[in-house]
């Protein structure tokens, strides 16, 4: 089941399935939509329909992956990195945004290649961010009404536009989502909760989610035992 619910920006819990969020906000889904990826398998990504533009993963927040978080960034800080200054990168500042940050990471580092809809939301956000350092982003997001009028009407309803009942939505699971994305030969991790976007080396449009997932592979491991894993891609849309 796809992505199921994205934690909402003001702490609501709940908006639906990214297809419908992204149509509401202009990116143009008859081309591109978010799919399931089953497994970090090569059976599965090969079910993936390409071209990839972006990769998007839910993983819980643990005492390890903090830990890791922090001797990672520690790492980089001592041995410094390379970062594209065309990456497209916001901080995440309130909790329960990460969803929406994920999903405007994956969309903004493809608007070259797939513009937003005209006069659409994603257009006029794309527009006003760009040359914004990752803060002045975060703020500007948090501080956009529309934005609250992009989750209203979706929050409430599945992909299939039908009611939610939030009766069914675990809530006490603390789930954190993060982007992947390929600029300029690289591949990128972009996870608002960082410092900055991690750059994971050689990359290509064709093999970015195998490179994606190579990674994964390393947030799974690192996490023996746990099972609640998403990822879904940002592919090609093929109607089944």
């Amino acid at each position: 089941h796809l992505l199921h619910y994205l934690h909402h920006l003001n702490h609501h819990h709940l908006v639906p399935a990214p297809i419908q969020f992204i149509e509401k906000m202009g990116f143009p889904v008859e081309s591109y939509r978010f799919t399931d990826v089953f497994s970090t398998e090569d059976w599965a990504l090969e079910m993936v329909p390409g071209p990839v533009l972006g990769v998007v993963f839910l993983y819980p927040i643990k005492e390890s992956t903090e830990e890791f978080r922090a001797a990672e960034k520690a790492r980089i800080e001592a041995e410094g990195q390379v970062v594209d200054d065309s990456v497209y990168y916001m901080k995440q500042t309130v909790g329960n945004a990460c969803g929406t940050v994920g999903i405007l990471h994956a969309c903004g580092n493809v608007a070259d290649r797939v513009p937003p809809k005209a006069d659409s939301y994603l257009e006029n956000f794309m527009a006003t961010t760009k040359g914004m350092n990752p803060d002045e982003i975060a703020e500007y997001l948090n501080n956009d009404d529309a934005m609250e009028e992009q989750h209203g009407e979706a929050s409430t309803t599945n992909e299939a536009g039908e009611a939610i009942d939030p009766s069914t939505i675990e809530t006490d699971v603390n789930t954190h989502f993060i982007c992947f994305s390929e600029v300029n030969g690289c591949l990128y991790e972009l996870d608002g909760r960082k410092a900055f976007p991690i750059n994971h080396g050689e990359s290509s449009p064709e093999t970015l989610l195998s490179d994606a997932c190579k990674v994964i592979k390393g947030f799974m491991e690192r996490d023996e035992g746990e099972h609640r894993f998403t990822i879904v891609a940002l592919a090609a849309a093929v109607d089944m």
